[in-house]
């Protein structure tokens, strides 16, 4: 009998260890947080850049020159940033954007439980909710955009995929219109090529640089505020062309912007920031860092002209 149950035991242990490892990707600590955060007040005083975002890129959209790269090939969800491929489909399929569409029970997010300001049963013209969904980010908005595609929402994320690859975003992958299923993956390289082709769209450039939009839904009779979920966007110091934020758990939080820095249009990705103000907080000291270099190439470059 103990020969028996000393052979179960030795084949048990034999087993587990021929099983492939799995790596989980865990959300830092309250300590690591923190380093982070201790890190941030000591960025640029040696004259180099360090952001908190776990992934991050910034493109010269005019050149292409990579000013600033780190971990831009790595695999990451990117939550709400979603919502840019979900308003290139939307355009590109050419409806009317005054269709009336209404939130239904299928629009409610039973994946995070996210709120939203749209009741069940709220009718909006299809316009009046890509710019809630742009500007609020709002998921119930995105949800119905994409169930209301003429092939449904199935096809829909079919779309997002062709649309992806037509942008040569090889590594990125869709799985809905919101951005809440943490399968919609991409990484820092790929998003600059979105953010690029979002650009080309004069809606979409103009409805994420909206402060903040009113709309009438079910229950009120004043119209509800809808504000933009990137504070950047109401800063009179920044001059944004486009802007995206995104926040699921295992995304972190992420931002994606274009905006004029030093006179050149600038694309910056900022992915997986665990602190609440961290990707703010990364594209200040982003810009900051581009203007303080700037300036001295110019001073370099005058000084080698006279």
């Amino acid at each position: 009998m103990r020969e028996r149950i000393r052979l179960f035991f030795i084949l048990s242990i034999t087993f587990f260890l021929a099983l492939p490892s799995i790596t989980v990707q865990a959300k830092p600590s309250k300590a690591e947080i923190a380093r982070i955060s201790r890190a941030d007040t000591k960025t640029n005083k040696d004259g180099l850049l360090r952001v908190a975002s776990s992934n991050a890129l910034i493109v010269n959209q005019n050149t292409g020159e990579v000013l600033f790269a780190k971990d831009t090939d790595a695999l990451t969800s990117i939550a709400s940033v979603t919502k840019l491929m979900t308003a290139m489909v939307t355009l590109d399929a050419n409806l009317s954007m005054d269709e009336e569409i209404a939130i239904t029970n299928e629009d409610v997010d039973t994946v995070k439980n996210s709120s939203s300001k749209l009741p069940v049963g709220t009718v909006l013209p299809r316009s009046e909710l890509l710019k809630i969904a742009l500007i609020a980010s709002d998921n119930r908005a995105a949800s119905a955009l994409g169930r209301n595609y003429p092939t449904g929402k199935a096809g829909f994320v079919n779309a997002m995929n062709i649309k992806a690859l037509q942008l040569d975003m090889t590594r990125s992958e869709f799985a809905d219109p919101t951005g809440l299923n943490n399968h919609n993956m991409s990484t820092a390289e790929d998003l600059v090529k979105m953010v690029k082709a979002a650009y080309q769209y004069p809606e979409i450039r103009e409805i994420t640089t909206t402060a903040s939009y009113e709309a009438y839904v079910k229950g009120h009779r004043a119209p509800v505020n809808f504000s933009n979920t990137n504070g950047l966007i109401r800063k009179s110091d920044w001059i944004i062309g486009l802007s995206k934020t995104g926040f699921i758990q295992e995304a972190g939080r992420c931002l994606v912007m274009q905006a004029m820095i030093s006179g050149q249009p600038m694309i910056i990705v900022l992915l997986k920031s665990y602190g609440s103000a961290t990707r703010t907080a990364d594209a200040n000291r982003i810009r900051k860092w581009i203007e303080k270099t700037s300036s001295i190439s110019h001073l370099n470059q005058s000084k080698q002209d006279s």
